[in-house]
This record gives structure tokens, C-alpha cells and sequence, in this order.
């Protein structure tokens, strides 16, 4: 189902310590060029403010002037803490009280299925100004005994603000598919009922990042080749109908696959995993915060957004902004 809404705020928050490849290599007796060649990532941002704080420092952005928001929904990878939900703790740094707040979790695949939820809310005049805020601190879970997935890993937050509108613009298409056998591909054991933080045989590296990353590339090219094609066949749209592609960003050659196999160009790819790594959930609406900044989207641009989570899921988004 098609659902108008217009992206009417944008905003981003890049902590301002940098840690290099370089400077990484020592912590997972790694070269700098053993970790680049792997994952294309030269340098990314480490954190020292936690997810709530980062999250509305780009929510402040993206509000801007207009008036506060209906509902606030976190779309965040990870959260402060196990409960009360991290949406309650962007509210309160955010100065507001009394919005509903919650969270669309779906790990790196969040936004893109926040915006989903977000798009029926507005079509149903649930509520006419959502705010939407990614925010993750990768680099609080690395796991050094894990070189690649533990040099991959960056800090970020964006936020988007819709509003309902007439015009044609908003969602399009979205699509989703999840596969539990790939489960053990991509995880955090640690932290839930399983392997409580109580429990004797729950070990520190449990409640560590752990990714199998080239069978999560190998698990996720042919679905997602497949769902691609089914989108853009069932909306009548080719490769060069799409003005730009935004996809998560979980590795250099996980973003270079949509030109090496799905057919888009390279300038049509938003990459940007060199100088901030893979973020988590914020990885993808960051990288959509930082082409609207670059205008490298404008009115009536086709944007398609993409992307793999744990779990494993695969998800897709066309829109129109």
C-alpha cells in the first residue's frame, strides 16, 4: 500500500572522536590494510554521550521549527537499557512529556520498517507528525577476539521528521522477508532470558557483537537480488528509474554488490561506510540525512532504500521525497 507523507526534517549526529584503521589494528592484532581490504572502512566515530543523548541531538535537528512531534518512534539497533523502552529516554532529553513513544526494532533494518509503521500511522490520521530517531553505539559491543566484525562497528544517530501532506510523495513500495536458519549468523547472546547476566554459564563475550560475516554475504545476496527484482518489476521501475540507492551500510563489499550484481550504477549507490563504518540500525537513515545534505536527492527523486539485519531479514523501501 502507498502511503504520502513528506520527509520534511533531516538531521544527524557524528560523535567527533574519530578512531582510524590504524589505530583499531593494535586492538585486534590486525594491519591497517588487512581491515580496509576486508571492509572498506578507514576510519569510524566512537561515542562518549550515550544513544539517548545522540538521538536528540539529531531529533533537534531534524524538528527544527516545526511544532513537536505526535508520536516518537526509536528505530535504534540496541537499547539503553532493557526497559523502559530507549524512545522514553530520547523524550526526555528532547525536554517534551506526554507524546507516545516507543520502538520499531528489526535491528539494522529498523528505519526502514519504522518508516512502514510510521507511513499506516499517517494514513489512517492516527497522527499527522511522526519523528522517527535511529541512535547506536556499535563500538560499546566489539568484540577484539573477533577482528572483522569488531572493525567494522561505528557510533551515529539520524532522525527524520514526517508530516502529512497531499502532495504524491512518501512511501511506494516496502517489502520484507525474514529467515530464522540463518539466526546464529549475526548476534548479541547475551542480555535476555537465554543467557541472563544472572546466570553462571553466561560468559563476557555473550554479551558481544558476533558476526559470521562472509556466510551472511553468502546467505543474503540471492534474496536480495531476488526481492530487488520483485520491487521493481510489481512497481514498474528499472535501475535507472531509481535516482539514488541508500542501503545499509554493513560493509565495503556489501554495498558494492548492488552495482556488482544488482545492477545500479556506482554513482547511484550511497556509500559512505569509509569514514563512519557500519552504525547499526542509524547506518541507513544516516547515510539518507547525509545525501539529502549533499543534495544528492531532490523533489520527486525515487529513493530506494535496502538493507540486511540480523535475524536474518532482508527489507526494501521506495520512496519518493
Amino acid at each position: 500500500m502507498k502511503y504520502n507523507f513528506k520527509i520534511t526534517g533531516f538531521g544527524n549526529y557524528l560523535p567527533s572522536k574519530v578512531e582510524t584503521s590504524e589505530e583499531i589494528s593494535k586492538k585486534i592484532n590486525k594491519s591497517e590494510d588487512w581491515i580496509i581490504s576486508r571492509t572498506g572502512i578507514k576510519s569510524r566515530r566512537v561515542s562518549e554521550i550515550d544513544v539517548d543523548e545522540m538521538g536528540a541531538i539529531a531529533a533537534r535537528e531534524a524538528i527544527g521549527n516545526k511544532k513537536k512531534p505526535d508520536l516518537i518512534i526509536n528505530a535504534s539497533g540496541v537499547p539503553k537499557q532493557t526497559i523502559p523502552d530507549t524512545s522514553v529516554f530520547i523524550q526526555k532529553e528532547l525536554g517534551y512529556s506526554g507524546i507516545p513513544s516507543f520502538s520499531v526494532h528489526s535491528t539494522c533494518l529498523s528505519f526502514i520498517t519504522a518508516l512502514n509503521v510510521a507511513g499506516s500511522f499517517i494514513h489512517t490520521d492516527s497522527y499527522k507528525n511522526i519523528l522517527i530517531v535511529s541512535s547506536d553505539r556499535g563500538t560499546r559491543g566489539r568484540n577484539f577476539n573477533e577482528p572483522e566484525s569488531a572493525s567494522i562497528l561505528g557510533d551515529a544517530a539520524a532522525a527524520v521528521y514526517l508530516e502529512k501532506t497531499k502532495e504524491d510523495s512518501g512511501l511506494i513500495d516496502f517489502e520484507m522477508g525474514t529467515f530464522p536458519d540463518g539466526s546464529d549468523l549475526t548476534e548479541v547472546r547475551g542480555g535476555g532470558t537465554n543467557l541472563h547476566p544472572q546466570d553462571s554459564q553466561t560468559k563476557f563475550e555473550d554479551n558481544l557483537f558476533s558476526m559470521k560475516g562472509p556466510k551472511v554475504f553468502k546467505f543474503t545476496l540471492p534474496k536480495v537480488y531476488r526481492m530487488i527484482s520483485n520491487i521493481l518489476k510489481r512497481n514498474k521501475l528499472g535501475q535507472r528509474d531509481i535516482n539514488l540507492l541508500i542501503p545499509h551500510q554493513a560493509s565495503g563489499k556489501a554495498i558494492a554488490a548492488y552495482s556488482k550484481f544488482g545492477g545500479f550504477l556506482d554513482d547511484q549507490v550511497m556509500n559512505i561506510i569509509s569514514d563512519s563504518g557500519n552504525c547499526v540500525a542509524a547506518s541507513l537513515p544516516l547515510a539518507l540525512v547525509e545525501a539529502h545534505k549533499a543534495n544528492k536527492i531532490n523533489k520527486d527523486d525515487i529513493v530506494f532504500l535496502v538493507g540486511t539485519g540480523a535475524g536474518l531479514s532482508i527489507a526494501s523501501a521506495i520512496i519518493k521525497v
